[in-house]
């Protein structure tokens, strides 16, 4: 049996320096979580066999659409159905938790110098 234990977002938050370096806070079934900062923009992308979860925890961020743009704020989430192409943007920085398969690339379509090709566990 695993060992189960409880995660402190804000502490876990607390140990990320840097944007767009998220870290793998936990796994279920053939899914990370996952925690990032958000800050500035990123770069626009799509997966094409993943949908992906993006839980404001702290701050806002826009999730910029190709047919047009959706604000999360802090507390909500939004889903991006594979194949939708996306870039999130925060103005400010932003705590956010990602739920998505464990094969999914940060940058997904995309590689670039945000690419992460093995995310570090928190």
């Amino acid at each position: 049996m695993s060992k189960i234990e409880v995660v402190n977002l804000a502490e876990q938050f607390g140990r990320i320096m840097a944007p767009w370096q998220p870290r793998i806070a936990g796994e279920v079934n053939d899914a990370y979580v996952k925690l990032g900062k958000f800050e500035g923009e990123f770069v626009w992308h799509t997966h094409a066999d993943e949908d992906e979860l993006f839980l404001v925890v702290r701050g806002r961020i826009r999730m910029c659409l190709r047919d047009g743009d959706k604000w999360v704020e802090q507390g909500e989430f939004i889903i991006i159905p594979r194949g939708v192409e996306h870039k999130p943007v925060a103005d400010e920085e932003a705590d956010v938790l990602l739920f998505e398969p464990k094969t999914t690339l940060n940058t997904g379509d995309v590689e670039n110098e945000l690419t992460l090709e093995y995310l570090d566990h928190i």
